[in-house]
């Protein structure tokens, strides 16, 4: 990569979107050897799944609010456990070979990678106020218990009780 464009680029920068580019190859070449009768089932979900880390991770980096940005990021995190299993599916049903082991460290990879970049993002807004600094709140209510008799008095004196109430 060009030492310019570097860093100009959003989330294609992030390392969390390369190795999901990478998930998304190797699924892919995996999908393409699968047998025609897996058309509809094993090789539409993995081409959804990983394709899904692809878009959610762009998505979420284009979101305004930090928890609108995790929630895409959550959900990419769920495809590429999706991913995942699905190469686990192929490599039960012996559609490949001797393969599992590295999709598996890829996929994990790209996970610690991804929990990273949602650790940093939260870790971002720690200790901000969520909506700014100017709010609305109303002052606390005091409520007071009184022990002994003497206090009724000044409970029946309440302005808040009505004159029905204080007719006792």
């Amino acid at each position: 990569m060009d030492e310019q464009r570097r860093g100009q680029r959003g989330f294609e920068d992030l390392e969390c979107y390369q190795l999901a580019l990478k998930v998304l190859d190797e699924a892919y070449d995996v999908v393409n050897r699968l047998p025609r009768e897996e058309e509809y089932n094993l090789k539409l979900q993995m081409r959804k799944a990983s394709v899904s880390v692809t878009f959610n991770i762009p998505e979420g980096y284009g979101r305004y609010h930090y928890l609108d940005s995790l929630r895409f990021y959550y959900i990419a995190r769920g495809s590429l456990m999706e991913v995942l299993g699905g190469f686990v599916a192929c490599d039960r049903l012996k559609y490949t070979a001797g393969e599992l082991d590295s999709q598996r460290e890829l996929c994990h990879q790209a996970l610690r990678s991804l929990n990273g970049y949602i650790r940093y993002v939260r870790n971002q807004q720690q200790g901000r106020t969520e909506y700014g600094a100017r709010y609305v709140a109303e002052d606390p209510l005091v409520y007071h218990l009184f022990q002994d008799e003497s206090q009724d008095d000044v409970a029946n004196s309440s302005p808040m009780l009505g004159a029905a109430d204080q007719s006792d």
